[in-house]
């Protein structure tokens, strides 16, 4: 244990672990059925559906991820959201929300098996669950080293205390509890790490002043950055713009489980609708917490942070926090961690329960048995989640880990649904066979990188044209395979893309569209003002 760390610490994180449990036993009696223990859907307020939206984004990707990733690449961290995320969040609320809202698709797998068919579902569903079998893992990973600093604990100690919390609410209140357990667990994490973006930026005298302490490649979110790759360009601007910025963040926020899932949970369609917007208005200024702290990393320990990049928050919370204010930064970052350990078990849980086992293994039984696989398959979730942690320990970087999952899984399934929403000519057999070469061209590139037939100068770079080849791929073979399979029929298309909307549909009203155009005119500003 480190010497920093004082009773007080030690209680207030207990404090925290006590209250996610008791979010889950509050919430046991709304899970009774399996509708609301799956799915929850138009149950919930909007503003606790965005709350939830933004925290099922605030696992490990983005806080240790990219604290990690800032004091790695410096303010080129600032594109995983002013272009890797906001600009994608207003799409998905504009153009897609309504439509899988209208679809009345309870998960992003059963969309696809409505848009194109059964074979189609279930490979995305296999796809699903490995990738988020694998970002659980990286969860587990990130709270055994954030753990393993602060307490000295070992893996296994670790991975037993927190599965055996997340399993606990979990299995007992379904996606409400892990829902409402979210925006508790947004709110400790704000609170969390405020303080340490307020005492880095005073101690630096504002971001100028960190700035001026760090390598010059370090400083600038566009200035000197090349048009095209290199063996030694750390990012270029074309994989920013179309690998992070169209690729990978439009096939995550528009495609995760997790995320679109949440904002079906809100109680009507325009509440769906808001979910991302109102997340957005949050996300755009959340560098200040993640990306301020890992940029006064960079500049604090000049020598290399002790531990490696991922342990950079840890390093610094150690630094700069007392024991009361440790306790908090330690809750802040378990909070984070937990949230999305619990987000990925309870969607894996659903794609077992609802969309293979209730549809194609045992249809037709009693409610009760549904609920009670939903909570059994929570144990099968943690178990292979304790298993993929151990692959995170190969990679130096948690956010280059995570950008190459997303480039094998997401970059084609984002393709598959580009096509299947706004075309109605994107055939059954097409998108099968699109998703299938996307991924394992996506995977080829990888593997070539890996054994050094081409080169980057950047895991991270790697992972961005990694997406593009997988993107690129799946679309040409989706459009190649349609001109000679038959496309499904139009009268079974109702509602499932943007041609068929149903004449029903409400339009978006226009102080949606005018909130929209003021998130992307900030976005546009901050990308000037940062250049």
């Amino acid at each position: 244990m480190h010497a920093a760390i004082r009773p007080l610490t030690l209680t207030m994180v207990a404090i925290y672990l006590l209250a996610t449990l008791a979010v889950g036993y509050l919430f046991r009696g709304s899970a009774e059925a399996s509708a609301q223990f799956l799915h929850a859907r138009r149950t919930l307020p909007t503003a606790i559906t965005a709350i939830a939206f933004l925290a099922a984004n605030c696992g490990a990707l983005e806080i240790l991820g990219l604290v990690a990733a800032s004091a790695k690449y410096g303010m080129l961290a600032l594109h995983f959201y002013w272009i890797g995320a906001i600009p994608a969040m207003l799409f998905l609320a504009l153009f897609m929300m309504p439509i899988y809202a209208e679809s009345r698709a309870l998960t992003v797998p059963e969309f696809l098996r409505l848009r194109y068919d059964e074979k189609t579902q279930i490979l995305n569903m296999i796809a699903l669950a490995l990738m988020m079998g694998f970002v659980s893992g990286v969860s587990l990973y990130a709270i055994s080293t954030v753990l393993g600093v602060f307490l000295g604990w070992t893996f296994p100690q670790t991975v037993l205390l927190t599965s055996a919390v997340v399993f606990c609410y979990v299995s007992a209140g379904g996606l409400k509890a892990t829902i409402y357990n979210e925006v508790l667990q947004l709110a400790i994490t704000i609170l969390g790490l405020a303080p340490l973006a307020y005492s880095t930026l005073r101690q630096f005298h504002g971001l100028r002043g960190i700035a001026a302490k760090l390598p010059p490649g370090m400083t600038h979110v566009w200035s000197g950055v090349p048009l095209m790759a290199h063996a030694t360009a750390t990012m270029d601007v074309f994989g920013i713009v179309f690998g992070l910025g169209v690729v990978l963040s439009f096939g995550y926020w528009c495609t995760d489980f997790l995320l679109i899932q949440r904002a079906l949970a809100a109680r009507n369609v325009e509440g769906s609708i808001q979910t991302p917007l109102i997340a957005a208005a949050v996300k755009m200024f959340f560098p200040v917490l993640v990306v301020v702290p890992g940029l006064a990393a960079a500049a604090l320990f000049r020598k290399g942070i002790p531990g490696g990049f991922d342990h950079a928050l840890p390093a610094l919370m150690l630094r700069e926090y007392g024991p009361w204010l440790l306790g908090l930064g330690i809750s802040a970052i378990l909070a984070s961690l937990m949230s999305g350990l619990a987000g990925n078990i309870n969607a894996l849980t659903t794609i077992w329960t609802h969309d293979l086992y209730r549809t194609y293994l045992r249809p037709h039984q009693p409610d009760a048995h549904y609920v009670l696989v939903g909570r059994l398959s929570t144990v099968g979730a943690t178990v292979f989640s304790m298993a993929t942690a151990y692959v995170a320990f190969r990679y130096s970087s948690l956010m280059d880990y995570l950008t190459l999952l997303f480039s094998f899984f997401n970059a084609p399934i984002f393709a598959t649904f580009l096509l299947g929403m706004f075309t109605t000519w994107a055939t059954p057999t097409a998108a099968f066979w699109g998703l299938i070469c996307g991924m394992l061209a996506a995977l080829a590139h990888n593997l070539a990188f890996d054994f050094q037939w081409i080169a980057y100068g950047s895991q991270m770079t790697a992972n961005f044209y990694g997406a593009i080849i997988g993107f690129v791929t799946c679309i040409a073979v989706t459009i190649a395979v349609s001109g000679f399979t038959s496309p499904k029929p139009l009268a079974e298309l109702g509602g499932v893309t943007y041609q068929t909307r149903r004449s029903a549909t409400r339009p978006i009203a226009r102080q949606t569209w005018v909130f929209a155009g003021i998130l992307l005119a900030v976005c546009v500003l901050l990308n000037f003002l940062f250049r």
